[in-house]
């Protein structure tokens, strides 16, 4: 594997504390998050000059279990062979026999994941989550409360103002459970 030793011209930059085996992905200590089997890293592709995320399988914690080692090879498979906008693309895997680590470079998503986009959104449930069978696309119907509160606050001031009928005429805009929902689509990362 080579060494981890950077560019010491470029003092300025945050170092790598691990490079894969093709030093095209540096790996950053800071971690990005962490599950029940793997480790997810901030990390760089040298040769796009974008950020990944460094995945790590600690194997050793699966040492007595040949079956699981099975399957994650399995879906690291499935997940190579894969190709959709959708679904976060997988650039590189590697074992690192001296380490005993499974390690592969993925696609980052900055934004974070479903479960820190629905603390932004409360309304986010599955009665919210629409797909089109024919196509796979989904679409998030999401209830906009600020809007909503706001809009009422207006109302309220324009009638409190004297001017009732003037704001009856100019809004042409009835307010419908459809008007105060928006659409969004997309990969949700």
């Amino acid at each position: 594997m080579p060494g981890v030793n950077q560019d010491q011209s470029d003092k300025d930059s945050e170092p790598f504390v691990e490079i894969d085996p093709t030093g095209r992905y540096g790996r950053y200590s800071e971690l990005l998050g962490s599950g029940a089997v793997k480790k997810v890293y901030r990390a760089f592709d040298q040769e796009e000059g974008i950020e990944v995320a460094w995945n790590q399988v600690k194997l050793r914690n699966f040492s007595n279990d040949p079956s699981m080692i099975d399957r994650l090879y399995s879906e690291v498979r499935l997940l190579r062979s894969l190709t959709n906008k959708n679904i976060i693309s997988l650039y590189n895997v590697w074992r690192d026999e001296e380490h005993n680590t499974l390690n592969f470079i993925t696609e980052v998503c900055t934004s974070g994941n479903l479960r820190e986009y629905r603390k932004k959104h409360r309304d986010l449930n599955c009665s919210n989550v629409f797909v089109n069978g024919n196509t796979g696309q989904y679409r998030l119907r999401l209830v906009i409360w600020e809007w909503l509160r706001l809009w009422g606050r207006a109302i309220q001031r324009i009638q409190s103002s004297g001017h009732r009928n003037s704001w009856r005429r100019s809004c042409t805009r009835n307010i419908t459970p459809s008007s105060s929902t928006y659409t969004h689509s997309g990969c949700v990362c």
